[in-house]
This record gives C-alpha cells, structure tokens and sequence, in this order.
C-alpha cells in the first residue's frame, strides 16, 4: 500500500528495534550499480526491522531484469530466500482480477458499465437502488458505500464461509456512505468480481487466471491460489504478537490462514523470478513480447484510469519528499504522482507478509518488494529507495523515514490505551452468567455461542475454528476475548442488557493497531433461542 489501505494487512508494523543505522546512500549522485545497492539497502532494512527474508525484482527499459533473494525463509532454519522462493502477494492479485475483467471486455462477454445482476442475478447490496446500479467497474473501484474491510471476518482468518456464503451476506452489510461518494477499500466486491469471471467464462478465476494469463506470461513457478503450491521453496510468515499488542514484541513465526476463496482478492503466490513477465506486459499495455496480445491498449488505459479519489494535498515535505498531490484508485491499481513521475502501485498483505508492487510507465520501469514479515514500512521504504534511483532523485534516507513513522504509530497507540499495557476498564457484568449464555447471530457473519465455564464465560465464533476462548470482564456488560496469539486480534465484546436479559452482542477490535479485516465493529448479534 501506499499511503492509504491498499491491501488487508496495509497498517501492521513491528516493534521498535532500537538499531541506529546510517542513512542510505546519496541516490542521485551514487555511481554504484544498482545489484550492489539493492543488496546494501535490503540488508540495512532486515536489520533494522528484524526482517528473516525479502526478495526484490526491478525491470528497466533495454536492461536485464534485476532479481534477487536475501536472508532466510524462515526465522531460525537456514534455507534461504532466493528467486524462486514463492510468497502470497495477497491484494497485488487484484490487478489480475481486472486484466482478467478486461480480456473478456475485449471479447464482447462483459462491459465495465453493465450492472452485475446481468451476470449474478441474485447478487444484493443492503440498498436495493445500489444493488441496481452496481456496474462491473464498481467492483474494482472501492466506492460501493461499504466500510473500509467491510465482511472480511468471512475470509479471515480462515473460516467455513464459502464464496457463495459471501455473496449471500453481502446484502446484510450495512452502507456506510452514499453510492459512488468516497473511497473505502474492500475485499468482498473482488471476490464477487471472480464471481462474475466464473459465471461469464465457464471457468473458476483460478483456471482462468492460469490459462489465460499465467501460462501465456511464462510464469511457470507462480500458482493462482495457496493450495496449488508444489514445492516447498515458500517463504515463511512472521509477525509481533505482543506484549502489549500485535505488531509489537519479538518477531515470531506464525501460520499461513488464507483459503482458495480469497482468490480474486488476494490469492496469487508468485517469486521475483516470474513477477518481471507481469511487469513487462503492463508497461507494453498488454502486448507480449511475441506480439501476441492478452488485452488492448484501450483496455490498458481503462485499468490505469483513475476512478475514486483517495487522497489529496499539498504534496511534497521535507520529511516526505514523494508525498503525491493527488492520489487515487483504478482498476486494482493505485495512481499517483512520485517525484514528477506517474506511479502505478498496490500492497499486499496476509498474516505474516507484506508486498509491493510499483510501475512507472513513462519510464518503463517496475519494482517489486517482498517481505515475509507484518510490516509494511520495511517494504514501502525499500520499494521508495529503489523507485528514488530509478526516476534519479535527490538523495533521501527512507530508512529513517520508516523508523520515526513506525515509532510515532506504536507511541500513538499506547497513548490511546492509557499506558504500556492494555488496563482493564472499571465495571462488570451486571447479571448472572447464565443470564449471558446462548446462542447469537449476526446475518453475514453467522453465529457465536457464549456459554458457562466455571466461573467465567467462553466464547465460540461458529463458523471460525480458531475464534475461541474464555471471556474476561473489561468495563460494564462488556468482555474481552483471549484467543491464541498467532490466531488473529482480539475483541471487545459487549453485551445490550434491558430488564434482566440480553437483548443484543456488538464488538470492536481491543487493538488499536488492528488489521482493518477483523472487522468485528460490523458485527450485530441478536439472541436466537
């Protein structure tokens, strides 16, 4: 991601590491070549972030792709990270989803302004006249109306919700602003869009991915989807669980917690050494270098066309020289401008990874960073000075930049929860446990069920296995989940009690560092009994 939530994970960072490294090179006048560089600034990064791995792939115009591993897959084991070591590029998939969109714009099967229900006629948003109006280009675009990361407790952390359960909860999603008024980034209208592939093409968007754009590319090693995977040169995923919060601590390793079903949203698994043919095919605006053609220049110019504004300002600071003056959203691509330049980039992010992917079409060139850490100031920093040497800008230490902007995001939340630690509101419940016990749905997500353990309640959120756990009190009616570190972030539950019963659950994260998809402010549980 860029500066806004481009991917799922876009605002995981890691502890402090308390290294005081040497600002990076003077770029614009450095003669040193770009193989040594890249190893000098991805090494400084892994240092000071406490990075196991990272792989950089850089495309310039008449020159040899540039690829290149560096450090271990894993934290602790020695098999290192090198071009062929696959990592989950999460939201960098969605730029597939819309050439996949285009290819068949391009054959007559779909137009970006036909309304979705021509192709998925049981397809509902909570407002029928959105439902209506709801185009295909609306479901790359971001400006449906949901809340940002609306739904995504359907897809993570890994549940039994299939894809036609998310299609059916969509319409129980509340809006949160008008049709086409704003930007707010979702996971759930790309997994529609696949949807959509499947219904117009015959085929899954996995089978169509890899027939229509992975095996014409001649990315061999690179898979649709998690569960394709063939070989076990896969990076790890790692993560700071604590204390006090996720996204500080120690660097630990965590497991992998995506399904097939995120797949039009966020499941390709790729390496630097395949991701330069998907470079390449988006500069030459979908011309293979055999001519042959996977989508026209016209589509091209439709996926790069920005669509929703998500940022504006004053651009350019000295404490961040490549702030764009605008910036905005296409079809699964950010555009902005960098340094004087047009930048076409994404994020990614899944449980323990962070990757970016940058074009600058005017200069044909192409940069690609992956990390196999939550942290995504070590691949946004990396991919900046990299980017900085391509367009030869003046030199500008990101390094530093990336420090002081993770240091003030973990003192702002531990200023917002009071202390070092997460303290224990004043209050209790106000009824006897039992009084709290049963069953309670919300209509998208489904059911949870709170029951008695002794003394205390549990929780058991039905349709995730690894959501469940004892409750603790934390302030009035309300209680706090304690599930396993490496499962996800925790949440505030609170309980609506109206003449001694229980009439309503609703939730927030307990984090204030937490990931946009635990999205437990969407939830509203009613009692079933």
């Amino acid at each position: 991601m860029s500066g806004f939530a481009s991917s799922r994970r876009g605002f995981m960072i890691g502890g402090l590491s308390g290294v005081a490294l040497a600002g990076l090179p003077a770029l614009a006048a450095s003669p040193a070549r770009l193989e040594d560089l890249a190893g000098e600034w991805a090494e400084r990064f892994r240092a000071a972030f406490d990075v196991p791995g990272l792989a950089v792939a850089v495309v310039r115009q008449n020159q040899p792709d540039f690829t290149e591993g560096y450090g271990v897959r894993v934290l602790g084991q020695p098999a290192p990270v090198d071009r062929h070591t696959l990592f989950g590029i999460a939201s960098n998939s969605k730029a597939f989803t819309a050439a996949a969109l285009a290819m068949l714009v391009d054959a007559g099967k779909i137009g970006w302004e036909d309304p979705v229900t021509r192709y998925i006629p049981e397809f509902r948003m909570s407002d029928p006249i959105v439902t209506k109006l709801m185009t295909v280009r609306d479901l790359l675009v971001h400006r449906s109306g949901l809340a940002i990361g609306a739904g995504d407790l359907m897809e993570f952390p890994a549940s039994t919700h299939t894809t036609d359960d998310i299609l059916h909860g969509l319409q129980y999603l509340k809006l949160e602003r008008g049709f086409r008024a704003g930007y707010a980034y979702d996971n759930i209208l790309y997994i529609v869009a696949g949807i959509l592939i499947q219904r117009v093409s015959g085929q899954s968007w996995e089978d169509f991915v890899t027939a229509r754009l992975l095996k014409p590319l001649g990315m061999t090693e690179t898979v649709a989807v998690r569960s394709r995977i063939r070989t076990d040169n896969v990076s790890g995923r790692h993560a700071r669980l604590g204390p006090p919060m996720r996204g500080m601590g120690p660097m630990r390793v965590v497991p992998p917690d995506e399904q097939d079903k995120i797949a039009a949203a966020g499941g390709i698994n790729t390496n630097v050494n395949d991701v330069p043919a998907w470079f390449r095919v988006q500069l030459n605006r979908g011309t293979l270098p055999n001519s042959q053609g996977l989508w026209s220049a016209a589509q091209a110019q439709e996926m790069w066309t920005p669509q929703t504004i998500t940022e504006s300002g004053p651009g350019p600071a000295a404490d961040n020289p490549a702030r764009p003056v605008i910036e905005a959203y296409a079809l699964g691509w950010d555009v902005q401008d960098y340094r004087g330049q047009r930048l076409l980039s994404h994020g990614g992010g899944l449980t323990g990874q962070i990757t970016r992917h940058a074009l600058l079409p005017e200069l044909g060139c192409a940069v690609a960073v992956y990390t196999n850490v939550e942290d995504g100031y070590v691949a946004t920093g990396l991919r900046n000075s990299l980017l900085d040497w391509l367009v030869e800008a003046p030199a500008y230490d990101w390094l530093a930049a990336m420090q002081r902007r993770r240091a003030k995001r973990e003192a702002d939340a531990l200023k917002e929860v009071s202390g070092s630690g997460l303290r224990q509101p004043a209050g209790g419940l106000s009824l006897p446990l039992s009084a709290y016990a049963g069953r309670y749905r919300d209509p998208w997500y489904g059911d949870i069920v709170v029951a008695t353990k002794g003394k205390q309640l549990t929780i058991d959120f039905t349709r995730t296995p690894v959501f469940k756990s004892l409750l603790e009190p934390w302030g009035p009616d309300t209680v706090r989940t304690r599930f396993p570190a490496e499962a996800g972030e925790d949440a505030v539950v609170t309980f609506a009690v109206k003449n001694g019963a229980v009439t309503g659950v609703t939730m927030k994260p307990l984090s204030p560092l937490a990931d946009f998809s635990f999205d437990y402010q969407h939830l509203d549980f009613v009692p079933v009994r």
